[in-house]
């Protein structure tokens, strides 16, 4: 390496990981590249088990951010079934899951998710999975993609009946588990779906799940011949740079310490949803609370108009409110060639703006306090306009 700067911030870990076809070989000449990969790797599965999934078999950290990685998931499956070109997709409005699918050269079967009679959130349509699962040749399906993880006001898939449908018609079971690791409800979902019936690989994300730098996914699985041919699929080695800031993490964390930040977002999840429904009282809004997402929550903007809906996006973001969405009806998209009605809502048939907020780990509660403080400064500015204009 011809500059200190670079050998300081790499620690002189310059050789990558893996060898050439197999990112879980020992590399000779870089030994202590090949012990970092590895120590890493034993404390990514003590985190695995120890937020629930002990069955977990085999698992790596991949040199790639999530999408990337599941189209390399998906290219290893397609080593294993070349005639296969479909994938049945639960649809989830965030572009890099789609785009995994289309980037392998894939074709993705869209499946809208519905609403349920008296209850909140959007679910599973899982008699849509069984109508394509039927009616394809079982052989030109490459495997069923789920998702754990995502914005509200949509569930976390019902990836333990999707495993049994997996199981029922022997197609592979791909889950999008990216935020899902800090969560134990959604860790305890993919544990009972491998219980139930079939899940060949789940990846979640380093940076969402371990808060470093973004560029890392854990490819994991409860066969080792599933997680292997993924790591065999990587061509050439790979930078350390994702294995070396995921082990400086955990061993400044700890155990103990990694425990206390999950049971904290879980709290804080809590904190706020009161928070947000005590504003929703106040302004004649609901909150919408899906109870199989544990990580974010939406708030309802039936009393905003598209354009007020739209400047209160705005207005939060210059007022560096970074992590919410507002998801407004007519919004249409199209990726790759395909068409998405709604897009932002994971759903075709929006009734009304709404805003989303998550809860990831690491984050603090004067954090909440201080959004929920921008988002009363914001709505009270909106009427403030909105009477002065009328």
């Amino acid at each position: 390496m011809a500059s200190k700067l670079v050998i300081n911030r790499n620690y002189g870990f310059g050789h990558g990981i893996g060898r050439s076809g197999d990112l879980l070989d020992a590399q000779p000449k870089a030994v202590g590249s090949t012990i970092v990969a590895q120590l890493s790797n034993a404390l990514v599965l003590d985190v695995i088990r120890l937020q629930g999934i002990k069955s977990v078999k085999s698992y790596f950290i991949a040199p790639m951010a999530t999408g990337m990685t599941l189209t390399l998931c998906l290219l290893s499956l397609k080593k294993r079934r070349p005639p296969a070109k479909y994938v049945l997709w639960s649809r989830i409005d965030q572009k890099s899951c789609f785009k995994s699918i289309t980037t392998a050269g894939l074709t993705p079967i869209i499946i809208d998710t519905v609403k349920r009679e008296e209850q909140d959130g959007l679910f599973t349509d899982l008699g849509k999975f069984e109508e394509n699962l039927s009616c394809i040749d079982r052989e030109e399906i490459l495997c069923i993609m789920s998702t754990t993880s995502c914005f509200g006001p949509r569930n976390c898939d019902g990836i333990i009946s999707l495993a049994g449908l997996a199981a029922k018609f022997d197609v592979p079971h791909v889950v999008n588990n990216a935020y899902g690791l800090q969560s134990t409800y959604l860790t305890h979902q993919l544990k009972q779906a491998n219980s139930a019936g079939r899940v060949d690989l789940f990846v979640q994300s380093t940076d969402k799940n371990f808060m470093v730098p973004v560029g890392g996914a854990i490819v994991a699985g409860f066969e080792e011949s599933s997680v292997h041919t993924v790591a065999k699929a990587y061509a050439g080695r790979a930078s350390s740079s994702q294995s070396l800031d995921v082990l400086i993490t955990l061993l400044c964390l700890g155990k103990i310490g990694y425990q206390d930040l999950v049971s904290q977002r879980k709290l804080n999840f809590v904190y706020l949803q009161k928070q947000l429904e005590e504003f929703a009282e106040k302004h004649h809004c609901r909150v919408i609370r899906a109870k199989a997402n544990p990580i974010s929550l939406a708030l309802e903007l039936k009393t905003l108009s598209t354009d007020v809906a739209t400047k209160l996006g705005s207005m939060l973001f210059t007022r560096g409110v970074s992590g919410t969405r507002v998801i407004i009806k007519g919004c249409n998209k199209t990726i790759d060639g395909f068409e998405f009605a709604d897009w932002g809502s994971h759903e075709s048939s929006l009734d009304c703006a709404y805003l989303t907020a998550a809860v990831s780990i690491g984050l603090k509660r004067p954090e909440i306090d201080a959004f929920i403080h921008k988002l009363q400064q914001c709505w009270q500015d909106l009427e403030k306009k909105i009477n002065k204009d009328t």
